[in-house]
């Protein structure tokens, strides 16, 4: 490698009007090395001697340059041990490192060695100086953003964000499917138990719906239910799900670069605010359907309060704006996968490792069932039989006591530990305890009084038989009492003014013919 003296011996010798091949035999390096700098000396003098002449303000840097140390130009010099492989998997701990960061974490990030000795462990051949090189340049990176400005109507973007709150007590961690306008940062978002394909579809749907429109196009990172499959770095296949959305609403999509969360940044600080705004107070409820409600409620508190990024005014305005743009939605799209079960002696059909009830009737009987996001519909014979809220726990059993209402009547004794038994609701269970634990065909009479009437007036008919004694309260009892108040609560029927005209020509014509026969008999005898 050449050094400044190296440098300055071969330019004195060759000042001194020593030949290419002498200066390379005295200084030891090659004749071409010795032409290069020589080369760039003739070079430099000549467009100094023109900068003087011509009092150019280039003569200081020629004049350094004459005295300055070699340079190589490693521009195009490629990383042998530095692939585009390896440099994925050190951005991906680096990403790791910034969520830890974020959740408090530091503890458990990851160290330049630590990195370093994973790739190590993958099988990567390179060395630990090259590794702390390249993370000290993409730490220090300073990256610019370029300002976008969205028309009314153009862009939506979507992405999933990560809730947790508690549900009837107990912790879970929903989904948020957010939607966020680019052109008025107009947010919608609905929480799911997964990021299946049926939850992204529904989403859509419920977007559609509350917007009034669809956008021309729609915004994703490289989530797995959008993107099926990556051809080179840059260009991915859609789902045929997303397709089949696509073309039903006509709307074009497009695709996030990978961990560029910026070419949709209006959703990704979005996911953040609205979490934050929704939940950071209030993160209890009893069913998701009631928290859904809490996070619409403050979704359009946001989206109607004036901010300064508008210039004071509203994206619920901004939305107004751009509805004339947006394409109407003329009919659901369809979210719903269909199944055909067997019904198993327990008079249940199993959707994924999860049982549901139907009529003990179709035991051993195959039936249809339509499986949505949110609920399960059965049918059988072309006739819906039988309607489940969907769970999304593992091995969970959702059963209707209706079902069994049969079965339990030749087997009563089997209802106190049954499962029919601990899926009623906490007000049925309650009465059964307090008062037919040692009686539980009357029970099961009452559950067919409670299907032809309302769980309401059971329980209205119990107070007032409870006032009496806890031993007056009977199946029949509370019968008569719910019969005696619907014989009182019904309407008096009025005939209309029509009806009565009928019918006094009905029966005036009846008297009519009735006297005519007696004359006529009379007359004959």
């Amino acid at each position: 490698m050449i050094n400044l003296n190296l440098k300055r011996q071969i330019l004195l010798k060759y000042q001194s009007g020593d030949s290419i091949s002498e200066i390379s035999r005295t200084v030891g390096v090659s004749r071409a090395t010795v032409r290069k700098y020589t080369n760039e000396y003739e070079e430099t003098i000549t467009k100094l001697k023109i900068s003087v002449n011509d009092k150019n303000d280039s003569v200081n840097a020629l004049i350094e340059e004459l005295s300055s140390k070699p340079k190589y130009n490693s521009s195009n010099r490629v990383k042998r041990k530095l692939t585009d492989e390896i440099a994925e998997v050190v951005d991906d701990c680096l990403k790791k490192n910034e969520i830890k960061l974020l959740n408090r974490n530091r503890k458990q990030t990851m160290k330049a060695i630590d990195i370093y000795e994973l790739l190590k462990d993958k099988g990567y051949d390179i060395g630990y100086t090259s590794v702390c090189n390249y993370i000290r340049k993409t730490i220090l990176k300073k990256e610019a953003f370029i300002k976008q400005e969205y028309q009314p109507g153009d862009t939506i973007e979507f992405d999933w964000g990560e809730v947790k709150l508690i549900i009837a007590g107990k912790p879970v961690k929903l989904q948020l499917a957010l939607f966020s306008t680019g052109y008025g940062s107009y947010n919608f978002g609905y929480m799911y138990n997964n990021q299946k394909t049926q939850s992204f579809l529904d989403a859509h749907v419920k977007c559609f719906n509350h917007i009034g429109g669809v956008h021309k196009e729609v915004v994703y990172d490289n989530m797995r239910v959008a993107v099926r499959k990556f051809v080179g770095k840059n260009e991915k296949i859609a789902t045929d799900d997303l397709i089949k959305l696509s073309m039903y609403y006509g709307f074009e999509y497009r695709f996030c670069n990978a961990r560029r969360g910026n070419e949709k940044g209006t959703v990704e600080r979005a996911v953040e605010y609205v979490r934050r705004k929704s939940f950071s107070s209030s993160d209890e409820f009893e069913t998701l359907e009631e928290a859904n409600n809490h996070l619409l409620k403050t979704l359009n508190k946001l989206n109607s309060a004036p901010t300064k990024y508008l210039g004071n005014i509203s994206s619920l305005y901004k939305l107004n704006e751009e509805k004339k743009n947006l394409t109407k939605v003329i009919a659901d799209y369809i979210i719903c996968t269909d199944l055909e079960c067997r019904v198993d002696k327990y008079s249940t059909i199993t959707i994924e490792q999860n049982r549901y009830s139907v009529s003990e009737l179709l035991v051993g009987k195959f039936i249809k069932a339509k499986v949505y996001p949110e609920k399960i519909d059965v049918y059988y014979e072309n006739k819906l039989i039988a309607s489940h809220i969907r769970s999304y726990k593992f091995s969970c059993w959702t059963i209707d006591i209706n079902h069994y209402i049969s079965t339990l009547k030749k087997k009563p004794g089997a209802l106190h530990n049954s499962t029919a038994m601990q899926n009623c609701s906490h007000r049925i269970q309650k009465i059964y305890h307090t008062y037919y634990t040692k009686n539980p065909k009357e029970f099961i009479e009452l559950i067919e009084l409670i299907k032809s009437t309302t769980l309401e007036n059971i329980e209205k008919a119990i107070i007032e038989l409870e006032k009496l004694g806890q031993r007056h309260v009977t199946t029949d009892k509370i019968k008569n009492i719910v019969n005696q108040e619907k014989s009182n609560t019904q309407d008096i029927l009025i005939p209309s003014e029509d009806e009565i005209v009928t019918s006094s020509l009905s029966l005036l014509n009846t008297l009519s013919n009735a006297v005519q026969g007696r004359i006529l008999n009379w007359i004959r005898t």
